[in-house]
């Protein structure tokens, strides 16, 4: 029989652990291990219209799926008995160093997520040591995300091509002022994509106090109290507008931008200049002969054309192509630190985050993208140890297997 007997006081004492029931921001961001834990977060501190604006995709958002699929789908090839004490995450992009081999993605209406918008997300890239991209739809004038970091801050600007050619070089120049180093280049919106979790929410910027929205600032109060208490919601670069995203972005979006308008670009502007946007190897390739510095495989996050091709999945083929006769970046279904490793491994030179970021930044502001930042690092860098590589140049094709579906 097992002898029994009643615990002690003094060995109970180091078992006990209580926690304050209302534990604090920090805490709170904390406690979130995955950018999967920020989402939550943000979805029960957005109001549904600004939150699903940032979650949503196009029409059965099926190009979103695919490409979060497309990186479960993947069986990584570690190697074992690797002196990995120590791992590099930084790279260089685009002549520079990145501390991380990731970057902030444009977002359009970010202010709407949160009330620190661009400007936090610009803060906690410069303190990561990795790029921020500044988007055309932002709702922080370029000026302004320039004087809120400094010197060593590592700034893009992100264009869409307006009918009206003058607005846009206008963008350029101020841009070139700003000591903006990288001109981002999107050409997959000659018209709005069918976002229609922003219809059915009858989405305007800014957005709109409906009845249901009424009820549903009941349950984010803080939200609204920071939105209505700082600076009115604006575009960066343009006036007020009252109509629904997809509206607005077939009455500003020019249809008839080719190839012609990214040598006008490229002369124009004296940083180095990406085109984002790119979905198939055959303008991969054309790209590389007209003097572009990289491109961004990209679906926009699945927001334009549904049923798009996987950027991942198109990556090895567009690699082979062009080889290194330019840089080659990715988006779209990043989630985790082991999505990253995949595309580099796979023959991406960098990726950028859009959503990730977002999510971090509804859930708690400045602190939160600062929270999403160190959590795909921690996640990179794992990854990489696992796989038996002590830096990201370290990473190629032998390190990932794409599985059949």
């Amino acid at each position: 029989m097992m002898k029994r007997r009643m615990p002690r006081p003094r060995e109970l004492a180091p078992l006990l652990r209580f926690e304050r029931p209302f534990p604090g921001r920090a805490r709170t961001l904390a406690r979130a291990q995955t950018i999967w834990d920020l989402r939550e977060l943000a979805r029960k501190r957005t109001p549904k219209v600004a939150f699903d604006y940032t979650d949503g995709a196009a029409d059965a958002e099926i190009s979103l799926d695919r490409a979060r699929r497309a990186f479960e789908e993947i069986e990584f090839q570690p190697a074992i008995l690797r002196d990995v004490a120590e791992t590099d995450t930084g790279t260089t992009v685009l002549g520079r160093r990145a501390e991380l081999p990731f970057g902030i993605a444009p977002t359009g209406f970010t202010r709407m997520m949160h009330s620190e918008g661009e400007i936090a997300g610009a803060r906690a890239a410069e303190r990561a040591g990795i790029p921020f991209t500044l988007s055309t739809m932002g709702t922080t004038a370029i000026e302004d995300v320039a004087a809120a970091t400094g010197s060593g801050a590592r700034n893009w600007f992100q264009l869409y091509m307006w009918k009206d050619r003058d607005r846009s070089i206008a963008l350029v120049d101020r841009a070139v002022a700003a000591g903006f180093d990288t001109l981002v280049v999107t050409v997959d919106v000659p018209v709005g994509g069918a976002r229609l979790r922003d219809v059915r929410n009858g989405m305007t910027v800014p957005p709109s106090i409906t009845f249901a929205g009424a009820l549903d600032a009941l349950r984010k109060p803080h939200w609204w109290w920071n939105f209505l208490t700082t600076e009115p919601l604006a575009f960066a670069s343009l006036n007020r507008w009252s109509g629904t995203v997809a509206e607005l972005l077939d009455v500003m979006f020019d249809a008839t931008v080719g190839f012609e308008d990214l040598v006008w670009l490229r002369e124009r502007w004296p940083g180095r200049v990406l085109v984002k946007g790119v979905q198939t190897v055959a303008d991969a390739k054309r790209l590389a002969g007209l003097g572009v510095d990289g491109i961004v495989l990209s679906n926009h996050g699945g927001r334009q054309l549904d049923r798009a091709p996987v950027p991942l999945r198109l990556l090895p083929a567009v690699r082979a192509e062009v080889g290194d006769e330019l840089e080659i970046h990715l988006d779209t279904g990043i989630m985790h630190g082991a999505d990253i490793a995949a595309a580099l491994a796979l023959g991406a030179r960098f990726t950028l985050i859009g959503r990730a970021y977002l999510y971090g930044l509804m859930a708690g502001g400045e602190a939160g993208v600062d929270r999403a930042i160190e959590i795909l690092r921690t996640q990179l860098t794992r990854t990489m140890k696992l796989l038996g590589v002590g830096s990201v140049e370290e990473l190629e094709p032998g390190h990932v297997r794409l599985l059949e579906r």
